[in-house]
């Protein structure tokens, strides 16, 4: 079989492991045999943080990353609440979008996308408005690369009582994640990233305690997090649960393991990450945000003098990699290199 080199921030390269994980027999996903799968997955889940496993109950979904965020938010959001949306990329932007398709009041601190969050904004409005709920943001803003600082954003989070809810589609498995520090009442991602997996399932680990003292906000039946958390407690879904993508996931999972966990493959990823900058710069391109900003598990780059993105795709893929384009304004500017798989 031919292998391209996937350098894109999902779907990943995976192993042969859990290639052939998805060959396993044919299943139907109301059998007690898939339900003991899937709760063998949410304990792994929790585990990948172990000081979350404890409070936070991993709720899985069948779709995108993006479900899961959506998810999230459409259930999380009081409907008499009010977020504040903390942007600086595209998935942040993203999210804000979803807070008023599902008419929830909301305000938006907006940095530019080679910006940092502007926490002393948040901290102000936070200070000025107590209708303030819920703040949303992203943990690694795949639109850059840059890990934004939430570890700061949490700790603000937590003095103000306010609860904190994050998009870690793109960091979840390689990056710190402190549940509790951050006062994080929730945070989504997806199995086709960072723990190496294969598109179609994501999920959302949410306080646990919340489903027995607050109602659903949900104003969707397919994205209510609350009848999956109660089905989930035997196994089951109240839909159509991704049998071999199950398969996928818990094979990566075991693998994961027994490389060390998320330490492990943080470490792993840093190294991979140091040899592209490193390299790359011996090659004269630069990285578009200064080196400190970045996450282990995606870098942005200039693209060179006097070449467009899509000769340096097409050229690269002949060679059996693919890279990524920038999104919005970067698009015709820069280029992405992910570490995952």
């Amino acid at each position: 079989m031919k292998r391209t080199i996937l350098l894109n921030p999902g779907p990943v390269n995976i192993t042969e492991r859990v290639r052939h994980a998805m060959l396993r027999e044919d299943l139907c996903h109301r059998e007690p045999e898939f339900a003991q799968i899937a709760l063998d997955i949410k304990e792994r889940l929790v585990k990948v943080y172990p000081k979350a496993a404890k409070d936070y109950e991993a709720i899985l979904l069948t779709g995108s990353g993006t479900c899961a965020v959506e998810a999230m938010l459409s259930t999380l959001v009081p409907r008499d609440g009010k977020a504040l949306v903390v942007t600086n990329g595209v998935y942040g932007e993203r999210m804000a979008a979803m807070v008023t398709a599902h008419g929830k009041p909301l305000e938006v601190v907006t940095s530019q996308w080679h910006e940092a969050m502007n926490l002393t904004e948040v901290e102000n409005l936070l200070t000025q408005d107590s209708a303030i709920t819920h703040v949303i943001a992203v943990h690694h803003e795949t639109t850059t690369g840059r890990l934004n600082d939430v570890a700061k954003l949490g700790k603000i989070c937590k003095h103000k009582n306010v609860a904190l809810l994050l998009d870690c589609v793109s960091s979840f498995g390689a990056e710190a994640i402190e549940f509790d520090a951050w006062n994080l009442e929730g945070c989504a991602a997806t199995a086709n990233k960072c723990l190496h997996g294969v598109p179609g399932i994501s999920f959302v680990l949410v306080k646990r305690s919340l489903f027995d003292c607050r109602p659903s906000a949900a104003a969707s039946v397919y994205l209510d997090l609350y009848p999956y958390y109660k089905e989930q407690q035997q196994g089951y879904s109240p839909f159509t649960q991704a049998v071999h993508v199950s398969y996928a996931l818990s094979e990566a999972l075991i693998e994961l393991e027994e490389m060390g966990g998320q330490i492990a493959r943080y470490r792993h990823y840093h190294t991979l990450a140091e040899k592209n900058r490193q390299g790359l710069k011996q090659l004269g391109i630069e990285t578009f945000l200064d080196e400190q900003d970045y996450s282990v598990v995606l870098t942005s780059f200039n693209l060179p003098f006097n070449t467009t993105y899509e000769q340096l795709h097409q050229f690269l893929k002949k060679h059996g990699f693919v890279i990524y384009a920038g999104q919005g304004g970067l698009k015709s500017s820069i280029f992405r290199i992910a570490n995952m798989g």
